[in-house]
C-alpha cells in the first residue's frame, strides 16, 4: 500500500509540474489531490521517492520536480492512453478528411498535431521500400506512347510515359497490363522489382516489354520520399521558457536535419504502439531535457512511416501520447482507403 501511495505522490507531482511549471511541495499535494494522509506522511513520501532518483529538489526549500527516472516511471504505469474527446476527433477527422493527395496528408497531419499537443510535430514521409504494389495500370495515349500508374500501398501514386520504338495494338496494351498486375500487385517494392526482372517476353514483342518494366521499375525504386520530414509547430518551442532555452537552439537547428529528426523519432512501429523516449534515452545528448512521443502509421498492419512530437520532458504524456496515436490511425485509416 506504501508503494502505491508513492506511486500516487509521484503521479500528483509529475501532473502538478507539467501543469504549473513549478516545483512541488507537500501541502500542494494534498490540497489538491485528496490523497487522504497528513503533509507529513506525504513529504516521507517525497523523501523516499527523491532517495529512488525519482525526484529531486532543484533548489533548498523549494519543492520538488519529477527526473526522467521519475517521468518513465510514471509513463510505464499508464494503464491506457486517455481518449480523445469528441470535439478532439471532430477535429482531427475535418483536417484530415480534406486532404487531396498524400503530400497533403502529410502537411494537414504534422500541422493537426502541432495544434493538439502544442509541441514540435515531425511527419516521416511513407518510406517506399515498405510499400507494397497496390494497383498497376497501363494506359495507351498514342500507337506509340503509353503512361505507366503504379499505385503503392504508402498512398503514393507515380506515373511515367514510356516513348516505344514501334507502335502496340491495345489488345497487346491489355495483354501486357494483365502480366505486369500479375506479378507485382501485393508484392513489397523489392519483391516486384524482382518479379519483373525475370518476366518472359511474349513472342514478337519487339522490346514493348522490357521497355515498360524498365520504367516501372524506376517509378517503383523512387526512394527520394523516404528521408523526407515534415515539421510544424516551431514557434510552440517560445512556449517552454528559460528553463527550457538551453535546448531550444540545437532543437531549432536540428528542424533543418532531417536524418536527425529521421533519427529521433525512430523506426516506425507496427501494431499500433506508441514509444516514449525521454530526455537522456534519446539517441542525442543535446536534446537531453527533451522527450519524443512517436508511432508508425500506414495500412493494415504494415508500418510505412513515423509520426510523433518533439518537447520539454514536462509534457502532458498522457494527452500527447492519445494525440500521436489518434492522428496516426487516421493517416493510416487514409492510407487504407486510398
Amino acid at each position: 500500500m506504501q508503494d502505491e501511495r508513492r506511486h500516487a505522490v509521484l503521479r500528483a507531482i509529475v501532473e502538478d509540474y507539467v501543469a504549473t511549471q513549478e516545483p512541488v511541495g507537500s501541502k500542494a499535494l494534498v490540497e489538491r489531490h485528496g490523497l487522504g494522509v497528513s503533509p507529513a506522511t506525504v513529504r516521507n513520501d517525497m523523501a523516499v521517492l527523491e532517495e529512488e532518483g525519482l525526484i529531486t529538489q532543484p533548489h533548498t526549500s523549494a519543492g520538488r520536480i519529477p527526473t526522467d527516472k521519475g517521468y518513465r516511471l510514471f509513463v510505464d504505469r499508464l494503464t491506457t492512453i486517455k481518449p480523445m474527446t469528441t470535439a478532439e476527433r471532430r477535429a482531427i477527422a475535418t483536417i484530415l478528411d480534406g486532404a487531396v493527395d498524400l503530400d497533403d496528408v502529410v502537411q494537414r497531419s504534422v500541422r493537426l498535431l502541432a495544434q493538439l499537443t502544442h509541441q514540435v510535430a515531425i511527419v516521416q514521409y511513407p518510406t517506399l521500400s515498405r510499400s507494397t504494389v497496390r494497383h498497376v495500370e497501363l494506359v495507351a495515349l498514342a500507337p506509340t506512347r503509353l503512361m505507366v500508374i503504379v499505385i503503392l500501398s504508402s498512398g503514393r501514386v507515380e506515373q511515367r510515359l514510356v516513348d516505344l520504338a514501334v507502335t502496340v495494338a491495345d489488345d497487346d496494351v491489355a495483354d501486357l497490363r494483365g502480366r505486369l498486375a500479375a506479378a507485382v500487385n501485393g508484392q513489397v517494392i523489392a519483391d516486384a522489382a524482382a518479379e519483373l526482372g525475370a518476366l518472359e517476353a511474349p513472342s514478337g514483342d519487339l522490346g514493348v516489354q522490357a521497355a515498360v518494366i524498365d520504367v516501372l521499375v524506376e517509378a517503383m525504386s523512387d526512394h527520394r520520399s523516404s528521408e523526407r520530414v515534415a515539421v510544424g509547430g516551431a514557434a510552440n518551442l517560445a512556449r517552454f521558457g528559460d528553463s527550457f532555452e538551453v535546448s531550444v537552439r540545437p532543437l531549432l537547428e536540428a528542424l533543418e536535419e532531417h536524418v536527425v529528426l529521421l533519427k529521433l523519432i525512430g523506426e516506425a512501429q507496427t501494431g499500433g504502439l506508441v514509444t516514449v523516449r525521454i530526455g537522456h534515452e534519446g539517441p542525442y545528448q543535446e536534446f537531453a531535457s527533451t522527450s519524443v512521443v512517436s508511432t508508425g502509421y500506414g495500412p493494415g498492419d504494415e508500418a510505412v512511416g513515423n509520426l510523433g512530437v518533439v518537447g520539454p520532458t514536462r509534457m502532458d504524456y498522457p494527452g500527447t501520447m492519445a494525440a500521436v496515436r489518434a492522428v496516426a490511425r487516421y493517416v493510416s485509416r487514409i492510407l487504407d482507403e486510398a
